[in-house]
């Protein structure tokens, strides 16, 4: 499967490393609290224990956690509201952006000037998104055969190998199925979540172009509304 690309190695890098987690988790909580909305129990709610897991895994306190449902309960996170943008970048790729926002007459300009400030421009509605499949992606600390055929008995879709782990695809609803299947067979899950997969991906071979859309898709994850960026360059 075409999907995964020096960017994707770069964010998730960022995920770990980000010093700046007050940032990191005001994202985490507004997914948390749009999930909510769905109900405030994990057990009845995937989409809610999908994000207090991702929550977890990026070492958010548990108070944090627990503020985040309770703005759902008490309607606070009624005004957030997901939002997706679509763009083009450097040599004609796509952009998806995700945001979770309460005022999109703030997030849209913000995205916009940031589009126009590193080279990039907002697209019309589903003139990029059609280039793309939601997945579950699962990035896990193992290569090899035998980790391959654990991880395809747990129910993914497909996985491959790069620096030295594996990146698995899931479809959307069996994200965290394959998750806690994958970490039974006693494999370790280094990151997960849901990601927009391009289906083809468009070759940007020249340094320059390259290092200008990094710093594009750059810009844009630090946006304080941004959740999510995606594009279908493949940067090698």
């Amino acid at each position: 499967m075409s999907g995964h690309s020096k960017w994707s190695t770069i964010k998730r890098a960022k995920g770990a490393n980000d010093a700046k987690r007050g940032a990191l988790f005001t994202k985490l909580g507004n997914q948390i609290a749009i999930a909510a909305r769905g109900g405030a129990d994990p057990k009845m709610n995937a989409a809610l224990a999908l994000a207090i897991e991702k929550a977890r895994a990026a070492n958010m306190p548990n108070a944090n956690v627990e503020r985040s449902i309770a703005r759902a309960a008490a309607g606070s996170a009624t005004a957030l509201e997901e939002v997706v943008y679509e763009a083009y970048g450097q040599g004609g790729t796509a952009i998806i952006i995700e945001t979770a926002t309460d005022n999109r007459n703030r997030t849209f300009p913000d995205v916009r000037s940031t589009l126009n400030k590193n080279g990039g421009n907002i697209a019309e509605s589903g003139s990029v998104m059609f280039n793309f499949d939601r997945k579950g992606v699962i990035q896990v600390a193992a290569v090899g055969e035998d980790a391959l055929l654990a991880i395809l008995e747990a129910g993914a879709e497909d996985a491959v190998e790069e620096d030295g782990e594996m990146v698995v695809y899931t479809g959307a609803k069996e994200l965290a199925a394959v998750r806690e299947k994958i970490i039974a067979a006693g494999l370790t899950v280094k990151d997960f979540g849901l990601e927009y997969v391009p289906k083809n991906q468009v070759a940007i071979s020249d340094e320059a172009t390259a290092g200008k859309l990094l710093k594009l898709l750059d810009a844009l994850d630090e946006l304080d509304d941004v959740v999510g960026v995606h594009t279908n360059a493949d940067l090698g």
